[in-house]
């Protein structure tokens, strides 16, 4: 068995790794209260977020393990209006505690990210989505956005 790494949450956690790391050598870059509340928010509507999305996967009894094969096309719920709300959740989690921790560095890598998140998990599911469920999975595509 191939032990790998690469998963978003492990990804999330580096970015929230250098960000934490910037804030403890470096200290605050800011301060701001109604950035910390902002910050709050977005943690807070990132985690609730995440644990709808990963919901839909349990009661659809599919895979939410992005290397694997999905046995169902999750369309409704929050999927009706993201692709992806959980990589969606990961970027708020990041930005959010970037903002409470007044993190420069952790602002700068949530469009890091984003890309990385679409580049290694995104598109290679959308291909095996295509390939598993062609004329719907398109359909799903062409109706709603990948992000928001």
């Amino acid at each position: 068995m191939k032990l790998t790494l690469d998963y978003p949450p492990v990804w999330l956690l580096g970015a929230l790794g250098l960000a934490k790391v910037e804030t403890l050598l470096l200290g605050p870059a800011f301060q701001v209260d109604a950035l910390t509340l902002i910050g709050n928010l977005l943690f807070w509507a990132g985690l609730a977020l995440m644990g709808a999305a990963a919901l839909s996967f349990l009661r659809a009894r599919s895979t939410i393990v992005p290397h694997e094969q999905p046995a169902k096309l999750i369309t409704g719920g929050l999927y009706r209006l993201s692709r992806n709300p959980i990589y969606l959740a990961d970027l708020l989690l990041l930005g959010g505690l970037a903002l409470v921790w007044g993190s420069v560095a952790g602002l700068v890598l949530v469009p890091v990210l984003g890309r990385i998140l679409t580049r290694r998990f995104i598109e290679p599911e959308e291909a095996r989505l295509r390939a598993a469920f062609g004329p719907k999975a398109d359909a799903f595509f062409a109706r709603t956005r990948r992000w928001v």
